[in-house]
């Protein structure tokens, strides 16, 4: 199939924003740019497609009427199936040039998986004579085996060099509605060559009985007869909602952003600001789930190497859903849609990728006095902006909530299926058993979301804040005294920071320059949920590759080139880019455009509960004003007027 993009147009946005996301027409015009260049051939795909942000100053300068436009520029990412090279473009296209193109050395990563790739995997295998034999040695039809190819990792071997390399897992499915993971065909694992097509190593470490019980959670027979018990219960804003939108600027209860959406990183919160005073004061330039590792901890020999960059290798945000009223999202609801680039370079639109909308969360503020007789009750209320992803077995979903009262905070929502092996047995440390002779094995979900801060401007300090143990002495007799300690992140260099949950320990992005009416910087503050960071050994593998996973908070100073946390190209990269590169260059944190990379996510010892579909497990983080506003910044939030049973007396 050709590739034809030569009669595309130049899209007329000479005026347009520049954040606002990539069109259609824009992802053409970039197809037809590089074919002219010669860059895209029949063995050529296109792995990434997005925009590359201009710096800051540029954005501030088309804002403030001092420039007639900004280039629009793409970054272009190119895989060639045919030789395995990844090569890194930017295109310019307002000038309708390449500006820079650089292929891919092996110190630097290949670039993520294709779908395509995925499927050159069943015909492969099939094909090897040694995983017939060792399919049919455990008594299991090879026409009913299903092929889960997975990012191999990098870990040194000679004969993998420079070899665009995945390692293939396997499992029965039974009929086409079955659930293949409920029967893993463990003890086996292919490697493959993508690029020579052919299986390179197959290990055959030991032959276990697949699990025969079904998986099929919509099977009535399995799952049981459904409840009948569960009333109905509508939501419903007669009014409407109370956001406005337009096009891709959100306003929403003194809050004001930008809505975008990227391939890699999924959704975007960008130029996020509050309303005082009737002066929208910034808060986060730009947000985002810059990386993802899901680390595996059973080190039998088909498995020692899972663990997946879900953003960096598979571009996880190609997965995006779309989403439905009623089920994924419920309410008065405004959706927004994602348009992406397919391998071929063609433009492709996901509808219902994002979904937002308002949540009544409960108490706001209360207070019934016993000397002024009153008692007075406001709800809380937040705006929900969301999307959800699948990648294989797992689903994943990432919600942004911004409440009444400034307070900000991200959450992923981990639900699907788990990844399944045969159970080996009680004394086998790593993993649990979920269903007879079905096992788990224990694994992280390690998230990294990138806040591009810029509390009351881009002059930001981070302060780190813990409390502080007085003991017994002249000016504490009692023992009583609480307090707490405050020091300055000043370089990056110091700049690799755990949570500790002991301490209370948080972090304030402050804004020296901008003082409160208490003489105070205004900031906002991190409140991490304390959860284990990477559990692997320091001398591993994937603490090489994904050494944002050993640290809860990272801080460095903007740089646009410095997007993603564990580097550009993860696939196959051998270690040490990404945020702890950056910090090399040990530039100053104080008063300056920093960026914070914090690490949250669960430790997944998994529960009989889980299977064979898992509940909602959620992880998150929290940012809250602190001395942001001068008051209770809500004291304007009227009482509630849905529930006309809800009487507020005043005894005055």
């Amino acid at each position: 199939m050709a590739i034809a993009h030569t009669t595309v147009d130049a899209p007329r946005r000479a005026h347009v924003h520049p954040l606002e996301n990539l069109s259609a027409e824009e992802i053409e015009w970039t197809s037809s740019i590089l074919e002219r260049h010669g860059l895209v051939t029949e063995s050529v795909r296109f792995v990434y497609v997005g925009l590359d942000e201009p710096h800051k100053r540029e954005v501030f300068a088309f804002e403030a009427g001092d420039a007639e436009r900004v280039d629009r520029r793409v970054r272009v990412v190119l895989l060639d199936l045919a030789t395995g090279a990844g090569t890194d473009i930017a295109v310019n296209l307002t000038s309708a040039t390449v500006e820079s193109q650089a292929v891919l050395s092996p110190d630097e990563g290949q670039a993520a998986i294709l779908d395509e790739e995925f499927g050159l995997i069943d015909p492969i295998v099939r094909a090897d004579a040694g995983w017939q034999e060792a399919i049919r040695a455990r008594g299991a039809d090879p026409d009913k085996v299903v092929f889960v190819p997975l990012s191999a990792g990098e870990y040194g071997y000679e004969e993998e060099n420079g070899r665009r390399i995945v390692r293939t897992l396997f499992f029965l499915q039974e009929y086409p509605e079955d659930s293949c993971w409920a029967h893993p065909v463990d003890g086996l694992c292919a490697y493959v060559d993508l690029t020579a097509g052919r299986v390179i190593e197959l290990v055959d470490e030991a032959r276990y009985p697949i699990p025969a019980e079904t998986g099929d959670y919509l099977d009535p027979e399995y799952r049981g007869p459904e409840r009948t018990t569960l009333k109905a219960i509508d939501i419903s804003q007669p009014d409407g909602p109370s956001f406005e939108v337009d096009g891709e600027i959100v306003s929403w209860q003194n809050w004001r952003f930008r809505v975008g959406f990227d391939p890699r990183e999924g959704l975007i919160l960008r130029q996020l600001s509050f309303a005082d005073g009737g002066v929208d004061r910034s808060i986060i330039y730009r947000a985002s789930i810059a990386e993802m590792v899901v680390p595996y901890g059973d080190p039998s020999p088909v498995r020692f190497w899972q663990n997946y960059f879900d953003t960096g290798e598979y571009m996880f945000a190609r997965y995006t859903n779309s989403l439905e009223l009623g089920c994924d999202c419920v309410g008065e609801i405004h959706y927004f849609d994602a348009v992406l680039a397919d391998e071929r370079g063609g433009a492709r639109t996901i509808k219902n990728a994002i979904c937002m909308h308002e949540e009544d969360t409960g108490i706001l503020w209360k207070h019934t006095d016993p000397f002024s007789g009153t008692s007075e009750t406001r709800r809380q209320r937040r705006l929900v902006i969301s999307f959800f992803t699948t990648v294989g077995n797992y689903d994943y979903g990432f919600y942004w909530y911004l409440y009444l009262d400034g307070t900000i905070e991200c959450e992923a929502k981990l639900s699907g299926i788990l990844f399944t092996s045969a159970f080996r047995g009680k004394d086998y440390p790593y993993a649990s058993e979920v269903a007879p002779g079905l096992g788990a094995p224990f694994h992280q979900h390690l998230f990294s979301a990138r806040l591009d801060m810029a509390v009351d401007g881009t002059d930001n300090t981070v302060q780190e804040l813990q409390v502080k143990r007085l003991p017994i002495g002249p000016d504490n007799p009692a023992g009583n005294a609480i307090s707490y300690e405050k020091s300055p992140i000043v370089r990056e260099s110091d700049a690799a920071r755990n949570a500790d949950a002991s301490v209370g320990r948080v972090w304030h992005i402050t804004n020296p320059t901008h003082l409160n009416r208490y003489g105070e910087p205004t900031s906002y503050v991190l409140i991490p949920e304390e959860t284990p960071s990477l559990l692997a050994d320091p001398a591993s593998s994937v603490a090489a590759r994904a050494p944002f996973t050993t640290k809860q908070l990272w801080v460095t100073q903007y740089d646009p080139r410095e997007r993603y946390t564990a580097g550009d190209h993860p696939n196959r990269h051998p270690g040490g880019a990404g945020v702890t590169a950056y910090q090399k260059a040990d530039r100053t944190l104080e008063n300056t455009d920093i960026v914070l990379w914090h690490t949250f996510g669960p430790t997944h010892f998994p529960r009989p509960e889980d299977w064979p579909v898992m509940p909602v497990d959620p992880a998150k983080f929290t940012l809250k004003p602190f001395g942001f506003f001068e008051r209770n910044p809500t004291l304007d939030v009227p009482r509630a007027t849905s529930s006309a049973h809800c009487e507020h007396h005043r005894a005055r």
